[in-house]
């Protein structure tokens, strides 16, 4: 797979401070750069149109529930929104909005500590679902020096968009699969976490988690693709990337309210 140690991901132009540029090589692939400023423009105006500053904790509180909801189905779960939204959903479901609960508490340590972030979105998911010593825990040596490497990653300075570091730690998380369960739900609130942090979405109020399952198809395909390694996967994987961040986007509460 193509992991942060890999050609594609490691070398590149410094990125003005005299480091290189982790991601410099992503940015420069054919059609990268005007689908990233696309989608960004295409949810900028979203946000903007849509009245983001008069935005209601509630608002944000139902971007989060229906993510949750996609992200569990995209894990198995057979449960529908009603049902997550009454909660009477499956483990899957309650998990997911168990986590969902928590990830905007979980910003400051994003950028601060980003290993520590990462564990403590999987020991959110996995409580009762794992025994209490591997919650958080990488599963073995390969998987911690993994997720040192994306550490790395979150934590270098790179002039790529905050989209794309979002997509990149979501396939990275996804295809290293570094915990014990829940992997999948991880990766996906990660992504959603780099999104805020990052300030692209500082509300919360786009869905990419619903962007991936109106593309389950090309989403699954992708991440297999990605987790093949080669240029040409990771190529794939983050034009797809921009494709469902747009269709989060249409999924929206804010949008949806509005219409």
């Amino acid at each position: 797979m193509p992991s942060m140690s890999g050609p594609d991901t490691q070398t590149g132009p410094e990125n003005g401070r005299g480091a290189v540029d982790p991601l410099a090589r992503l940015t420069a692939l054919e059609g990268v750069p005007s689908a990233y400023a696309a989608v960004r423009d295409g949810i900028d105006v979203m946000l903007r149109d849509r009245g983001l500053r008069r935005t209601s904790p509630e608002t944000t509180a139902e971007s989060l529930l229906r993510g949750a909801h996609a992200s569990a189905v995209l894990e198995g779960s057979g449960s529908t929104l009603a049902e997550v939204r009454d909660g009477s959903g499956d483990e899957i479901a309650a998990d997911a909005v168990r986590l969902s609960t928590v990830l905007l508490s979980l910003v400051p340590l994003l950028d601060s500590a980003p290993l520590q972030a990462l564990a403590r979105l999987h020991t959110v998911a996995a409580t009762g679902r794992l025994p209490e010593e591997r919650l958080g825990r990488p599963r073995d040596a390969e998987a911690a020096e993994r997720l040192r490497g994306l550490g790395s990653l979150l934590t270098a300075r790179t002039t790529a968009p905050a989209l794309l570091v979002a997509a990149i730690v979501h396939a990275e998380l996804h295809t290293i699969a570094p915990f014990g369960s829940h992997n999948g739900i991880v990766a996906r609130a990660a992504e959603r976490l780099v999104l805020v942090a990052r300030g692209v979405d500082e509300k919360s109020l786009v869905v990419p988690e619903a962007g991936h399952l109106a593309l389950r198809a090309a989403y699954e395909s992708n991440l297999r693709g990605y987790a093949s390694g080669g240029r040409a996967g990771v190529h794939a994987w983050v034009l797809y990337a921009a494709e469902a961040y747009a269709a989060g986007a249409e999924a929206s509460p804010l949008r949806r309210a509005a219409e």
